[in-house]
């Protein structure tokens, strides 16, 4: 294989051209192809880039001068048809292999477009954004969701080349070059099946005794921070049909997402599983407490219960027996239209590190609440299992995991059972 790599430059050369030149040199001075994508949308570029405007706009749907003309009374349109145009471009790059990374360089503008078309290339692609707007607390969610795309904050704002700037993209150019050398590329195969698991903190001793059961059992365990984006992207993998199962230990997200806490993956939650119907076993980890550290308003509403403080940004409030139920009715309507096997976990002892007899967070009346009403709702009662074990052990994992390998076993293909046993 070639050591040479083709590196997209996305870029709008009508306010940016000399910063972008002085990256394209970079780039080729490694060795590199650097395939400069301009998408300018304002004025006609000071040179043209190796794919022109004129294509982007094209490919989107719209010739550049309607592009132009929509840029100044109707920006959104003209927007979504460069980002349209560009990704159908990069992503025929990379069908045919000319392109290993891609590298965003400019502002507010600049970073949307970029990043927008990052997020429609695959998993395992090096993927780089430069940007004065990579710290910026109100649009970088946007910008990154729940994709591998690396942010590199510049401070400065990519106008006009100066000694602090040049030092900013160098280090840019210097990363996405490395990447792209030292990237095992976007074929990522696996030789055995996909299991993905749900983990944060409060929960982390189950997962880790997990991992190694399930390698054990013949899986190959993928595990997704339940932070909020982890749990998010999760979802969003078993939809695509990444894993094969799921063991979803922590499904905190669910409360998280009915009362607005900081840890809130979208109103999707669980609903991965529930339409791809691989089979998944479940646990209440992190519906004992919602994360609410930061917030002052809502420390304060919340301020007569118990409130473990991990750190000036983490605080955890633990959760009522009325917030339960509720968050048993939403898990219990999810629960009720899945299509494939599934079991959820009751450990009778704590849902979580925290939830532990001795320790103030620990409210059995509370979370017996929340089962009460689980057993209530759902239609497949026999589904529910109790163990009397606390959840944040090595024997909860075994548990979760043999009775993960069941529901495998259970809707795996004679086929496969038959050629694992030859």
């Amino acid at each position: 294989m070639s050591s040479k790599k083709g590196i997209v430059i996305i870029c709008n050369l009508d306010t940016r051209g000399e910063d972008i030149a002085f990256v394209k040199d970079l780039i080729a001075g490694r060795g590199h192809d650097a395939i400069m994508l301009d998408f300018s949308m304002e004025e006609p570029p000071p040179f043209p880039g190796d794919i022109r405007t004129e294509e982007v706009a094209a490919r989107g749907g719209l010739p550049i001068e309607v592009v132009r003309e929509k840029y100044r009374s109707d920006r959104d349109t003209a927007t979504n048809n460069q980002i349209a145009g560009a990704s159908a471009i990069v992503q025929d790059l990379h069908r045919q292999g000319k392109v290993h990374g891609v590298i965003g360089i400019g502002g507010g503008t600049a970073t949307l477009v970029a990043t927008s078309i990052m997020k429609r290339l695959p998993f395992g692609m090096p993927k780089l954004m430069a940007s004065p707007m990579a710290a910026h607390p109100a649009y970088i969610d946007k910008y990154v969701g729940t994709r591998d795309i690396t942010m590199h904050h510049t401070v400065l704002d990519i106008v006009k080349m100066n000694p602090l700037l040049k030092a900013q993209i160098i280090n840019a150019v210097g990363a996405i070059c490395g990447m792209v050398e030292m990237s095992q590329g976007t074929d990522i195969r696996f030789d055995k099946p996909v299991v993905a698991i749900s983990s944060f903190g409060f929960g982390e001793m189950a997962v880790q005794s997990a991992l190694g059961m399930l390698d054990e059992a013949g899986f190959t365990p993928i595990v997704c921070h339940a932070q909020g984006k982890g749990d998010k992207a999760m979802e969003e993998m078993i939809a695509d049909g990444a894993f094969h199962g799921v063991i979803d230990i922590c499904v905190g997200g669910v409360m998280e997402n009915l009362f607005k806490g900081n840890r809130d993956p979208g109103p999707d939650r669980l609903m991965g599983f529930v339409r791809s119907g691989v089979p998944t076993v479940l646990a209440p980890c992190g519906l004992d407490i919602l994360s609410y550290g930061g917030r002052a308003d809502m420390l304060e509403k919340t301020k007569d219960r118990v409130q473990y403080v991990q750190d000036a940004l983490r605080v955890q409030v633990r959760t009522t027996a009325d917030e339960l139920r509720q968050c048993a009715d939403v898990i219990a309507e999810r629960l009720n239209r899945a299509k494939g096997p599934w079991t959820f976990l009751i450990p009778l002892k704590g849902w979580s590190s925290l939830d532990k007899e001795g320790r103030p967070i620990y409210d059995p009346v509370a979370d017996a609440a929340f089962v009460e009403r689980l057993e209530q709702k759902v239609l497949a009662k026999e589904n529910i299992k109790k163990v009397d074990l606390h959840l944040y052990t090595p024997e909860f994992a075994r548990v979760a995991v043999d009775e993960f390998v069941r529901l495998y076993e259970s809707v795996r293909p004679a086929s496969a059972k038959t050629a694992q046993t030859a």
